[in-house]
């Protein structure tokens, strides 16, 4: 049986360019201008799907010609959207992006429809939220809405993963139901107040978090890898580093994505931090969001070449 994730999140429009990223004030000319399904909820939806989880999406679209587009690539990756409300009250959500040559980002996001999303919404879900093996959840919905996934998912018995971004205070309560916490150096400095710029300091903030009822930490240090601390120790995973880097949009969606579709499947947290990583690692080396995400054969050829190398080194 394939993994069971529902994603409670955001669905964005990206309006997407090329460009040096302008300093204040400044005004630069871009490439041409490409529209993209992104939205961090949506995108960690299409990546679970594409790694051959069964994935169901609880989020709001505008009544537009946007939202149509939205609706229809879920549809082509299959994942179900029943739980997507069309809202006539307000515009499906939009990602203003600028990527330059080094494939680095500036994201503006107008929320749109997905700062709609109510707890009402989330109860309508509560069955495919109880039928769930993993609850994927962001920061680009309210507060409210989150925490009453947060909540439904620890009675119905599936693990709860947040990913804390874009970066903001999170209450205690919430906190408390989160059984793998994903966030990057600079969300885990906001949420903790600690500084995060050496190791050190980031094994001190992870420690943190975990007095706050984290079940798991998984902190994601871009080009370094990243950093497991739970209850039995603090490990360190090597990042598997991309020939050429292309675009970092969907990097960290690409690695809730896969690491869920590893937990989901049975695996343990140390065996699913590769997969996250493998799965953003390929994510960066194409163009936009969603359509950069890899398939399933390419994440376990990665995996399975890194395996290798590692088998050859010990032998040397």
């Amino acid at each position: 049986m394939s993994a069971k994730i529902t994603v409670i999140g955001s669905l964005n429009m990206d309006l997407v360019t090329r460009a040096k990223i302008p300093a204040p004030g400044e005004t630069v000319i871009g490439g041409d201008l490409q529209t993209v399904p992104g939205g961090k909820g949506a995108n960690q939806a299409v990546a679970a799907a594409r790694l051959g989880a069964d994935v169901q999406m609880v989020g709001r679209v505008g009544n537009d010609l946007f939202a149509e587009q939205l609706l229809a690539n879920l549809t082509a990756v299959s994942v179900n959207h029943d739980h997507v409300t069309q809202d006539p009250q307000a515009a499906s959500g939009v990602a203003l992006i600028v990527v330059d040559s080094a494939g680095e980002n500036s994201i503006v996001v107008a929320p749109g429809a997905n700062g709609r999303l109510s707890p009402a919404d989330v109860d309508a879900a509560e069955s495919v939220i109880k039928n769930a093996d993993c609850i994927l959840l962001q920061l680009e919905v309210p507060l409210g809405a989150v925490l009453r996934a947060a909540q439904l998912a620890h009675k119905h018995g599936a693990k709860v993963i947040l990913n804390p971004a874009p970066a903001q205070p999170l209450p205690d309560e919430l906190l408390a139901l989160v059984d793998v916490l994903i966030p990057n150096e600079t969300e885990t400095a906001l949420l903790t107040g600690l500084p995060t710029t050496n190791q050190v300091e980031i094994e001190a903030a992870a420690a943190k978090l975990r007095q706050f009822g984290v079940g798991a930490i998984i902190l994601t240090l871009g080009e370094r890898g990243a950093l497991l601390a739970d209850a039995d120790d603090v490990t360190y995973f090597p990042p598997f580093i991309p020939e050429k880097i292309v675009d970092t949009t969907a990097a960290g969606d690409g690695f809730v994505g896969g690491l869920s579709v590893a937990l989901a499947e049975g695996k343990s947290l140390a065996e699913a931090v590769p997969w996250g990583n493998a799965t953003g690692s390929l994510a960066v080396t194409r163009l936009g969001a969603q359509p950069s995400l890899p398939s399933r054969a390419e994440v376990e050829t990665l995996l399975a070449q890194a395996t290798s190398e590692q088998q050859q080194g010990v032998q040397q």
